[in-house]
């Protein structure tokens, strides 16, 4: 890997803080963040790794700030968090065994498929006022929708909010805001599984990491503020917009 100059660092410091509040808010932020560690000079499967130590930092800014507002709901926290945490440790075993070039059909496949479900049904992810989410063992294939979730974060992460927001939001039925303050415990819960299994095989790369870390916490703290304020309409219009938007990325990386 090429030395990283200081323009290296730069780039790696504004996309950092627009990830963390596009991946706070909606998703897809990665798609950010992957490239700028790969113009560094870093591999797919090693910039792949090494974002995760920013999505971990910012995930717990989020965590922090949703649950000082009181928006973030912990009574189905652990049937929540058990099929996200299994299905990271396979996405991240896959991820570290299979060839990097079979990152990208499985990112564009799924923000395409995710941009066309917001599309065309809305009401999935902005359910009605006064909603009461249903628990995880009330809908039980909320919970292979969640492991699904955790393999596609652990395997490649990019757009991995797209996918949670369509299960915690269009399953279980929590409105966008605190269908995202769950989204990011999600996040941070197979980050943590996934990173473990990555830094055992040796692919992070930790001064990029910390850096890259560094601004997604910043970007992760100006999102948890714009979020309490913000209508549910204009979440749910911002989430589409990135979802097409990641979509692209995806489709011309």
């Amino acid at each position: 890997m090429q030395d990283v100059d200081t323009v290296g660092y730069a780039v790696l410091l504004v996309t950092g803080v627009l990830a963390g509040i596009i991946n706070t808010l909606a998703g897809g932020g990665s798609n950010l963040t992957i490239p700028a560690l790969m113009l560094l000079g870093m591999p797919a499967d090693i910039a792949n790794a090494t974002n995760r130590v920013g999505v971990f930092l910012q995930s717990l800014v989020a965590m922090r700030g949703f649950s000082s507002r009181g928006k973030l709901d912990t009574s189905d926290l652990w049937p929540v968090l058990l099929p996200n945490l299994v299905g990271g440790a396979v996405g991240a075993l896959l991820a570290a065994w299979m060839p990097a070039a079979s990152l990208k059909p499985v990112l564009l496949a799924t923000m395409i498929g995710c941009a066309l479900l917001i599309l065309v049904r809305p009401d999935i992810v902005e359910p009605p006022a006064g909603t009461v989410p249903f628990k995880v063992a009330e809908r039980p294939h909320a919970w292979w929708g969640l492991f699904l979730a955790g393999v596609y974060g652990g395997f490649v992460h990019a757009g991995v909010g797209f996918v949670l927001i369509t299960v915690l939001c269009g399953t279980l039925r929590y409105d966008l805001l605190r269908g995202n303050a769950l989204k990011v415990v999600c996040t941070c819960a197979f980050t943590v599984v996934a990173l473990g299994i990555f830094i055992v095989d040796g692919l992070v790369r930790w001064i990029p990491g910390l850096v890259l870390g560094a601004a997604t916490m910043v970007g992760a703290s100006i999102a948890v503020r714009i979020a309490v304020k913000a209508s549910p309409r204009l979440l749910r219009w911002f989430l589409l917009l990135m979802t097409i938007a990641a979509s692209a990325a995806a489709m011309f990386a």
